[in-house]
């Protein structure tokens, strides 16, 4: 490739003529997307519900459309001045005239220029001749105790707004405006009739019963011969043998039965008072039925006694041991039956009066997790724990497969409250200051009025209406606070207003 074809030189096209009548119409194409961007971009700030003025670049014929008022006053009539705002469209107005920092005047925004954007999203409103609904009278748009018969305007400049026949309000009704609503996550729910149970929870700990539990004793010194094999957590039997024992007391009270037995069976028939008194002492000595059975049959004094089992039961305690000396009172096997147990939980003491005897009772252990089992209050101890404020109630559990255990863990719950269906309101539409309740009932169309009830029992999430509300009115479950602050609110304006007309001169 030689020098004069690399380096040929770029020939640009002239572009051909377009007619004139297609540049217009490209104006005016241009024009229209670029009022279609403006429109566009205005409609979404306006939908977001700003309440800002518009920005300082929005051609006054946009301004007039969206506010649906004139562009400029009639000519020869005075405008008036709203505020004045920031000349580089920040977030600055003021009420009077004013300059920046540099130097530069705040741009005044007349009356017709200003924007309310909440008023615009509304519905549109008829007026008083057109037959559909009547206007009473018109309200301050800022909630003040002010009205007028006729259409007016406030210091700022804001259309006051109507109140039709059938909206009258007292002064505890609050009116909010769609977009408020919307805003605040406004939501009701009607009143019904359903059943309010409160579960009572509380800690328990599982006890042996204490019918059930025996302890093998002497009355007399005794020396223990020997022990059958049996140990702690051995399982046995009403009459089992578990130890022999020698006993000098026993022996020598087994030997004067046995002298006046033998003389009651002679020839003289002998006393039988002296027969008696020998018989008790060998009872009051403790030994066994069966024993002195023996006795009488054989006519020997034994010189080994066999203790055995007085109940069924779970061998939870053994102290004797063969060769020792056993003295009066030592407990030498303690026993106890575990096919019934306690449960004893400690309720507190402001849930004392939700709990009954004969109540039904859930206990679930830590051991068994996913076991539940039932059982009934079966006596609510007569006196509350001074350090805990709590009171013991006893629930009897039976326990057939002996899987609870004495001083297990236990969580006990009781199903307290009526069964009969009451008028309920979910917790959240209650707001409760501690002296005064109350919920907001939803009058519709905007119109909300805090209502004081009397509450009853709570639970399941509900709280029982005594008193205050009727099946199928509607309270407000959601943003129910901000009602009631705003209601305060207007109360507040409402007292001032007073206070100030009855100081003003007559």
């Amino acid at each position: 490739m030689d020098q004069t074809t690399r380096f040929r030189p770029i020939v640009r096209k002239e572009p051909r003529a377009r007619p004139r009548r297609g540049r217009a119409m490209e104006r005016v194409a241009s024009g229209l997307f670029a009022l279609t961007v403006v429109g566009g971009g205005l409609a979404g700030y306006q939908g977001g519900r700003a309440n800002w003025p518009l920005p300082t670049w929005v051609p006054e014929p946009v301004s007039a459309f969206l506010n649906g008022t004139p562009a400029s006053a009639p000519a020869g009539q005075e405008r008036s001045v709203a505020y004045y705002r920031d000349p580089d469209g920040k977030h600055a107005y003021s009420a009077k005239p004013k300059r920046t920092d540099d130097g530069r005047d705040y741009l005044p925004v007349h009356v017709e220029e200003d924007v309310s954007f909440e008023e615009r999203l509304a519905a549109p409103t008829p007026s008083a001749g057109s037959g559909e609904r009547k206007i009473l009278f018109y309200r301050n748009p800022m909630g003040l105790p002010d009205t007028s018969p006729v259409p007016k305007k406030d210091s700022m400049g804001m259309d006051y707004l109507p109140v039709y026949d059938g909206e009258e309000e007292d002064g505890a009704t609050v009116t909010l405006s769609p977009g408020k609503l919307q805003r605040t996550g406004v939501r009701s729910e009607p009143v019904e009739r359903r059943v309010v149970t409160r579960a009572v929870r509380a800690p328990g700990t599982v006890k042996l019963d204490e019918r059930r539990v025996a302890v093998i004793s002497l009355r007399s010194e005794s020396f223990i011969e020997k022990v059958e094999n049996v140990t702690t957590g051995d399982q046995v039997r009403k009459d089992q043998p578990l130890l022999r024992l020698y006993s000098p007391d026993i022996a020598a009270a087994s030997a004067q039965y046995l002298s006046v037995l033998n003389e009651a069976s002679g020839p003289g028939g002998g006393r039988p008072l002296l027969l008696e008194g020998a018989r008790r002492r060998l009872v009051n000595l403790n030994v066994p039925a069966e024993v002195i059975a023996e006795i009488e049959r054989t006519r020997k004094v034994p010189t080994a006694i066999t203790w055995s089992a007085p109940r069924d039961g779970i061998v939870l305690e053994r102290n004797a041991v063969e060769g020792m000396r056993a003295m009066p009172g030592d407990v030498l096997f303690r026993l106890a039956d575990i096919s019934t147990v306690w449960v004893l939980a400690d309720v507190p003491e402001h849930d004392l009066a939700l709990v009954r005897p004969g109540q039904a009772a859930s206990i679930r252990t830590r051991s068994l997790p996913g076991r539940t089992f039932n059982g009934r209050v079966g006596v609510i101890y007569p006196q509350v724990n001074m350090e805990t404020r709590t009171t013991r109630v006893r629930i009897e559990l039976p326990n057939k497969d002996g899987l609870l255990l004495a001083d297990m863990y236990a969580d006990v719950e009781f199903a307290a409250g009526s069964d009969k269906p009451v008028l309920a309101v979910p917790d959240s539409a209650l707001l409760d200051t501690g002296t005064r309740q109350v919920v907001i009932l939803d009058k519709g169309d905007g119109r909300f009025e805090p209502r004081e009830v009397k509450v009853g029992e709570r639970g399941n999430g509900y709280v029982e209406i005594r008193e205050g509300v009727e099946a199928g009115n509607q309270v407000v479950v959601s943003a129910n606070f901000l009602i009631d602050a705003e209601s305060n609110l207007k109360a507040a304006l409402q007292g001032m207003a007073s206070a100030t007309s009855e100081e003003k001169p007559r």
